[in-house]
């Protein structure tokens, strides 16, 4: 939308599909996203190997944000180029922007509106209204969700042209947090880098996504000690301990109800290992049928992540996260929006899971799996640590074997 952008600077957004880690993820455009810059996951992206580099988002560089608010009380972050960045800036975050949207431009100026653009202060007063709106709206139903660790939510529709996604409700609670805190720091300081990234979910549809914790252990060497123990006690109460993998987050898409199915990470560290088994069969389940299409692709491309990272001498991945990603939308959507009769003839023909074959169903290629989340990644390249790993990091590698195990494991019951 025009109202979205200022002259020099883009207005952020939650990013729909955050469903885990606690650092604030906004959407910078259709096809990057960005979070705050941490040194040492920046020197990661900056340092990664190359046959690392499939595994992980596109790194895209680095933007300011400032924490901005209105004389109407509506509080935004807004990003500016970095000095002498800006043509780099642009190639990253807007070289894939969306045709139909206009280039923002980049100056060294303050925010102003653009005339010939047609942006008068009387319409961006009203969107930020709307938006106050919203983001009340959205408060009240926060309040609720701090107390459910697994949401059902119905897709919006949109018309004749299929339904829409709401906000996961973590990205909500994350978005809330980060601004509270740029806000109490605001007298300070109101200057923060913040890293662009590839958004992995801009090819889906609907996507469905799974955040996966890895390792038996999630404290970084710099964790102070009652940050160390807190870790620690996480991973010995959670499947961490055991199989080296916990659930962060989930959101999957249910075909045969329209809904959006959102767990958090309270609900994953609770989990047992069949409980943790089980919300894996969740997270391949349509509601009708089980993807079972997809599970040779996710074991080959996990299969490959382990071959890469045994042979990665030194590096130690604490508390970075794994992401399972596919699209839910298939043919079988069009229930959504269909009248009772052809929603009852559909989920007839659909309660065999056999049924699945006859519906677009997503492909090998869609399924991706990506690493991400590296503040606590430490490599005796870096230098400047002071402890200094040897060999693999078998807590890291652990997990992924364990989790392989596991898929094969529904995989060949679900086809008895």
């Amino acid at each position: 939308m025009e109202v979205e952008h200022y002259a020099k600077g883009v207005i952020l957004e939650p990013f729909l599909h955050q469903v885990g880690g606690h650092s604030c993820v906004l959407r910078f455009n259709d096809k990057t996203i960005c979070k705050p810059l941490i040194q040492r996951e920046h020197q990661f992206y900056e340092t990664l190997p190359l046959e690392i580099r499939k595994f992980t988002p596109q790194y895209k560089g680095v933007v300011s944000v400032s924490f901005e608010g209105s004389e109407d009380g509506n509080l935004c972050l807004i990003a500016y180029p970095l000095n002498g960045d800006q043509d780099n800036l642009e190639n990253a975050g807007h070289s894939d922007c969306e045709p139909k949207n206009k280039p923002v431009r980049w100056t060294n100026k303050k925010p102003v509106l653009l005339e010939n653009e047609k942006l008068t202060k009387e319409r961006v007063r009203q969107h930020r209204k709307e938006e106050k709106m919203k983001s009340h709206n959205l408060e009240e139903d926060f309040e609720w969700q701090k107390k459910s660790e697994v949401l059902y939510y119905s897709m919006e529709k949109k018309g004749n042209t299929g339904s829409q996604f709401k906000h996961n409700p973590w990205s909500i609670k994350c978005h809330q947090q980060q601004l509270q805190r740029m806000k109490e720091n605001a007298k300070h300081r109101n200057q923060y880098k913040f890293i662009l990234l590839e958004n992995l979910t801009s090819r889906y549809e609907v996507p469905c996504v799974l955040d996966l914790k890895m390792g038996t252990r999630q404290h970084g060497d710099d964790a102070s000690e009652e940050k160390k123990a807190n870790q620690i006690l996480k991973c010995q109460q959670s499947t961490s301990a055991v199989i080296g993998v916990r659930v962060c987050g989930m959101q999957v898409y249910q075909t045969g109800t329209g809904q959006l199915m959102f767990m958090n990470k309270y609900h994953g560290r609770k989990l047992t290992v069949q409980g943790f088994k089980e919300a894996l069969y969740q997270f391949f389940h349509n509601g009708r049928y089980l993807h079972r299409e997809l599970f040779d692709p996710v074991i080959k491309k996990l299969t490959e992540l382990k071959t890469v990272l045994e042979k990665q001498e030194s590096y130690r991945f604490y508390s970075s996260s794994l992401l399972i990603i596919y699209d839910g939308k298939d043919l079988q959507e069009v229930s959504v929006d269909s009248d009772s009769e052809e929603l009852e003839d559909l989920s007839e023909e659909s309660s065999d899971e056999s049924a699945g074959a006859f519906a677009n169903k997503p492909t090998a290629s869609t399924v991706d799996i990506r690493m991400i989340d590296f503040a606590h990644t430490t490599c005796r390249f870096y230098g400047e640590d002071s402890v200094v790993h040897e060999g693999l990091d078998t807590g890291y590698i652990f997990g992924l074997q364990n989790l392989i195990t596991i898929i094969k494991e529904i995989r060949d019951e679900s086809s008895e």
